[in-house]
């Protein structure tokens, strides 16, 4: 399923195509919620993973607006529970990621996305 927690990590790997490649845009989504079980250890050790204002902008793109514009140093439970919802409860079920360098379109259908290129498109 794709959960922008996994979007966080997703960048176009389209022939050529080696700069401006994340993020992915996210286009024409349907967007479920489903609950998971919380987990703030997790959460604190991924911290350093996460690209802040990519995750932000697609946590937008996806119309949650509860994350704060810039990543907070203080990481209280009722922030945890905020990055918890948005990297692992909202689940993308339809649509598709764009790459705002090269277009190329990966299309996501039922939850999953379809990451492989033609083989013309390999670089």
């Amino acid at each position: 399923m794709v959960r922008l927690i996994t979007h966080n990590l997703l960048a176009c790997h389209a022939k050529n195509c080696n700069t401006n490649n994340f993020p992915l845009q996210l286009k024409d989504v349907q967007v479920e919620q489903r609950e998971a079980e919380f987990n703030p250890d997790f959460l604190r050790g991924f911290m350093p993973r996460i690209e802040w204002k990519a995750l932000v902008e697609a946590a937008k793109q996806v119309g949650d607006t509860s994350l704060p514009l810039e990543q907070p140093e203080m990481l209280d439970d009722e922030f945890l529970k905020q990055l918890h919802h948005v990297l692992l409860e909202i689940h993308i079920d339809e649509g598709a990621l764009v790459c705002p360098n090269c277009g190329h379109v990966y299309p996501i259908m039922n939850g999953i996305p379809n990451m492989l290129l033609a083989e013309n498109e390999i670089g």
